[in-house]
C-alpha cells in the first residue's frame, strides 16, 4: 500500500509540474503576436541604465585560463540559453571586460544586476567594429572576490521574448515611514530579500514592491499577497511569509 501510494504521489506531482508549465507557456504563447509588456502601476527597468555588454569568444575553459583572462582585466563567463527554466544549450564561452560588469553591479547593486536584462555583443576583439552575436541577456550568476568585490566570473542566459527565465527577483520594501506598527516602536523583520518567480523574458521585473503601509504590530505579508505581473508564475509556495511586524525588543524595553 505504502508503495503504491508513495507511486501515486510522484505522478500526481509530474501531473501538476506538467499542466504548472503548459499554463505558464499558454500565457506567453496565446497570442504569438501581440508581446507581452509591462503593465501600468509595476516596475520596469530604468532606462538610464541601458547598456550593451562588450565580450569577446573564449576558446576554452580551466583555471588557468581563467587566472590569465583575470589578469588582462577580464571577466571568464559563459552565454547559454534556458528557454524553459530547466534545460540549457547552446553555450558559448565568453569574456566580458571587468570594468564594465564591475561598473554596472556598483550602479544597480548584486540583486539588481541579477534582475535586468542587457544587450550582448560579441566581436572577434573588444575594439573591432565586427560583431560575431548580438543577442539579449540576462546574468544569471555572478561571482565576486570576498575582499575586493571584483568580478570573478559571470553566466548570462539568452533571452529571446519567448524564453521563460527563472529570476531571482529583488524585493522594494515601501511604506515604512506610515506602518502602524513600526510608529509604535515595532520592527520590520525581513525574511525574504528575494523570491523565486518564472518570468516571460519581455517582462522580467527589476524589483517587486512590498507596501509596508498598512502594516500593524504581528502582521505579515506572504508570497500571495505580492503584486505582479499576472504572467509570472511564482516558484515558492504562496504562503511562505516575506516580512513581519515584530514587537518592540526585549533590549529596547530595557532601555526604556
Amino acid at each position: 500500500m505504502l508503495i503504491r501510494r508513495s507511486a501515486l504521489t510522484k505522478t500526481l506531482n509530474l501531473h501538476r509540474r506538467f499542466f504548472s508549465q503548459a499554463a505558464a507557456a499558454a500565457v506567453i504563447h496565446d497570442d504569438p503576436v501581440a508581446p507581452l509588456t509591462y503593465l501600468d502601476g509595476f516596475p520596469r527597468p530604468d532606462p538610464k541604465y541601458a547598456e550593451t555588454i562588450l565580450a569577446i569568444p573564449r576558446a576554452v575553459s580551466g583555471s588557468k585560463i581563467s587566472a590569465k583572462e583575470r589578469k588582462a582585466g577580464r571577466v571568464p563567463s559563459i552565454v547559454f540559453e534556458q528557454e524553459d527554466g530547466q534545460h540549457g544549450g547552446n553555450k558559448r564561452l565568453i569574456s566580458v571586460r571587468t570594468n564594465q560588469i564591475r561598473k554596472l553591479v556598483t550602479q544597480l547593486g548584486r540583486s539588481f544586476f541579477l534582475s535586468r536584462l542587457f544587450d550582448l555583443e560579441i566581436r572577434p576583439e573588444f575594439e573591432s567594429d565586427d560583431i560575431v552575436e548580438k543577442v539579449r541577456v540576462l546574468p544569471r550568476k555572478i561571482h565576486l572576490h570576498a575582499g575586493t568585490d571584483a568580478p570573478l566570473n559571470v553566466t548570462f542566459l539568452r533571452a529571446p521574448s519567448n524564453a521563460l527565465l527563472k529570476i531571482d527577483v529583488p524585493l522594494a520594501y515601501r511604506g515604512d515611514d506610515v506602518s502602524p506598527g513600526l510608529r509604535k516602536g515595532a520592527y520590520l523583520n525581513i525574511i525574504k530579500r528575494t523570491v523565486k518567480f518564472l518570468c516571460p523574458a519581455d517582462i522580467i521585473p527589476p524589483y517587486i514592491d512590498v507596501d509596508l503601509s498598512e502594516l500593524d504590530v504581528e502582521q505579515k505579508l506572504v508570497m500571495g499577497d505580492l503584486k505582479v505581473h499576472p504572467a509570472l508564475k511564482p516558484l515558492q509556495p504562496m504562503d511562505h511569509p516575506v516580512c513581519k511586524i515584530m514587537g518592540v525588543r526585549v533590549s529596547d524595553q530595557r532601555k526604556k
